[in-house]
């Protein structure tokens, strides 16, 4: 099994998530985060005031599918949270050792 973290654009949120769903990923986690990569943040105007953003708002998938979905879904996250603009974001793939379904007991692929 693998992790897949992905950072993308709140906006392209959506998006993703009916393209991942279309390739048959039957579930995600999704956080609101914060955070500066070869951008270093951006300064923005406030009532005539400008001032520093250091970090940028982003939203994390985290998603774990067999080993060979692993790949369609990293290429599927790429295609479609692309925007050809800095900050589209970052993608991780992690071996993943054991998965518990709480509920059922279920193990591992049978978790998922």
């Amino acid at each position: 099994m693998k992790l897949i973290i992905a950072t993308i654009k709140p906006f392209k949120l959506e998006e993703v998530r009916e393209a991942l769903t279309t390739v048959g990923v039957r579930g995600m986690m999704v956080s609101e985060i914060k955070g500066f990569g070869s951008q270093s943040g951006h300064t923005e105007i406030y009532r005539g005031a400008e001032y520093a953003v250091n970090f940028v708002p982003k939203v994390k998938l985290e998603v774990v599918v067999p080993d060979s979905m692993a790949e369609q879904v990293v290429s599927t996250i790429a295609s479609t949270a692309k925007t050809e603009k800095i900050g589209d974001g970052k993608i991780f793939v992690l071996d993943v050792e054991s998965a518990l379904r709480v509920r059922t007991g279920e193990t591992n692929d049978d978790a998922l």
